[in-house]
């Protein structure tokens, strides 16, 4: 069933729970991204495949575009086309019927009413009956996932998830500017303190015991205390290829304000 043509601005693993929501349930889904994206959950971000040409997440395909000529065809075959384009050019050009900004950057990079039918915009940054015509909220407590049809979300905490009593502690900043060059993997097993690669010549510490469930793309340049990780004190595998639970909900939320906004 084709329920619709929805671009998504932004493929990082909170977008990515949206984008695969809704694929799932029958929408054809486009996504927009930047050249070289600062993902740090690349196993279950369909940004990832910017870098590695295509991804699969839970068992939804995603392939990189360089040409929207091609996005029919890869829509037609149940493929997910990533096109590189910042600033949303191709929404002109794809007329969907729905656009969701989910680039996430606490702030609007120019989404606005005018571009679909439907308009959602995830989290911070975004007026319900302003610039959008609806907010889902992302962060995490009693609210998280609910849909805003007037007003704004919750302002950004700037406090990590909670994790076994882990936030601040468990995410992997860069202690300098410079080139990130990895030496471990996302799933791998690490002790507080050991060495997971290196900003230019300084190493990238592993701040507490458990599984790397994040890592930034070897070869970005990052900022000094740029994110470039996080450990899962949890040590749980499975967790680091899966949708997350915040991810999930915030799925739902999109899914709800859609349908209702379509009736």
């Amino acid at each position: 069933m084709n329920r619709g043509l929805v671009i998504v601005r932004g493929g990082g693993d909170i977008a990515s729970g949206t984008i695969h929501r809704l694929t799932k349930c029958g929408f054809r889904v486009v996504v927009l991204e930047i050249d070289k994206p600062t993902v740090i959950r690349r196993t279950v971000s369909f940004a990832n495949a910017l870098f590695d040409k295509e991804i699969t997440i839970e068992g939804i395909k995603a392939i990189r575009t360089d040409d929207i000529n091609y996005v029919n065809d890869y829509l037609n075959k149940s493929i997910i086309p990533i096109l590189v384009d910042e600033t949303g050019k191709s929404i002109d050009t794809l007329k969907p019927d729905i656009v969701i900004d989910a680039i996430l950057a606490k702030k609007n990079l120019g989404t606005n009413m005018e571009m679909a039918p439907i308009v959602i915009g995830l989290g911070p940054g975004f007026t319900a009956g302003k610039d959008v015509h609806a907010v889902i909220e992302t962060n995490r407590g009693h609210d998280l996932g609910k849909v805003i049809y007037s007003g704004k979300p919750q302002k950004n905490t700037g406090i990590p998830g909670n994790i076994e009593g882990y936030t601040h502690e468990r995410v992997i900043r860069s202690s300098n500017e410079g080139i990130v060059s990895t030496k471990a993997s996302i799933g791998d097993i690490v002790n507080k303190g050991d060495c997971i690669g290196y900003v230019d010549e300084l190493p990238i510490l592993a701040p507490l015991d458990g599984v790397i469930r994040g890592l930034i793309k070897s070869g970005l340049h990052v900022t000094k205390n740029f994110k470039i990780g996080d450990v899962d004190p949890r040590g749980k595998v499975d967790h680091c290829f899966t949708i997350s639970d915040k991810a999930r909900a915030v799925a739902g939320g999109v899914l709800e304000a859609i349908l209702t906004m379509q009736k």
